[in-house]
């Protein structure tokens, strides 16, 4: 049996290849491409321009290049930076809810400079089903919510038992899926309302002062501190190629949420599906991640009749 030498895996998967020493295909693309054009300008003109002047000339367009390749912001390479940058500043700033071009206004209306609106291109199209998402083209996906384990609280044994369940569940994927890990704001105010109501029919006066007292450490907590929750969320999804596909991709996409469940659960965990309420209200709280999550009666489905908690 022949002894093969382990590789280091980096964390990172998607890191790009280095190259030549540590520069990447794209560092060594922006730095080669700006040295041969800088020098196919010197040999162009530089039997009529003075070399300090090249060189003048030549300099803040070489340190620029540099700074582009090799620099960063927010872990974002710099010339990747500057191109969201000038496709930002490019892109229309209002956008409406359209699924066609928005038409020129009439010459008669006195519009003014300012660029017409924009379609508002989102990913996903609706909540359908059992709260699967429409991506369109892309096709269906199914969102479920993962609890957790205490990994450092595990012998190695038992470590070793949640690595090995965890890379069989990898193993056995046979598509698109991602484990997503967000925080959201954690609102209190019905926590604290459900105490200070049922601190009454509390059949002895120590109870019920302990639940006020834990109802106002509760409520002084929410009023001093932005309390966050952690939430584990499995998305699975799975292409469809036209409208009859769609119905076949959610079936696909709800029975590998099943198997994941079910190999998931071999270690402690527990995955449950999202309903289309749940799903619905978790989309709108992508659009403001600071704001108190909503609740689940406030969120309309599409087809439901909005009404109303006020009298006629």
């Amino acid at each position: 049996m022949s002894w093969v030498e382990p590789v280091r895996i980096p964390a990172d998967v998607e890191q790009p290849d280095k190259i030549i020493a540590s520069f990447t295909a794209r560092q060594l693309a922006i730095l080669l491409g700006t040295g041969a054009t800088l020098y196919a300008a010197y040999m162009a003109v530089g039997h009529h321009v003075p070399l300090v002047v090249s060189a003048a000339v030549a300099l803040p367009i070489a340190v620029g290049a540099i700074l582009l390749a090799i620099g960063q912001r927010d872990g974002i390479s710099l010339d990747r930076y500057v191109l969201a940058a000038i496709r930002h500043h490019r892109s229309p700033k209002h956008l409406v809810t359209s699924c066609e071009d928005i038409p020129m206004p009439p010459t008669w209306i006195a519009a003014g400079t300012q660029r017409p609106p924009a379609p508002l291109k989102l990913p996903a199209r609706g909540v359908v089903g059992d709260g699967l998402i429409d991506l369109g083209p892309d096709g269906v996906a199914a969102v479920a919510e993962v609890s957790t384990v205490s990994f450092a609280l595990r012998t190695p044994d038992e470590q070793d038992a949640l690595v090995a369940v965890f890379g069989r569940w990898l193993n056995s994927l046979s598509g698109p899926a991602q484990v997503l890990v967000r925080a959201e704001r954690v609102d209190l105010t019905e926590t604290v309302a459900s105490l200070q109501d049922n601190a009454r029919q509390l059949p002895h006066p120590a109870l019920a002062s302990a639940a006020l007292e834990h109802a106002a450490f509760l409520q002084e907590l929410s009023a001093r501190h932005d309390l966050l929750r952690r939430q584990v969320l499995l998305i699975i999804r799975e292409p469809a190629a036209g409208a009859n596909s769609r119905n076949t991709a959610a079936a696909r996409a709800l029975r590998r949420l099943d198997e994941a469940s079910r190999v998931l659960g071999s270690c402690g965990l527990t995955a449950r599906l999202l309903d289309a309420r749940t799903v619905t209200a978790l989309l709108a709280s992508c659009f403001d991640p600071s704001a108190p999550p909503l609740p689940d009666d406030d969120i309309a489905l599409p087809g439901e009749v909005i009404t109303t908690g006020g009298t006629w």
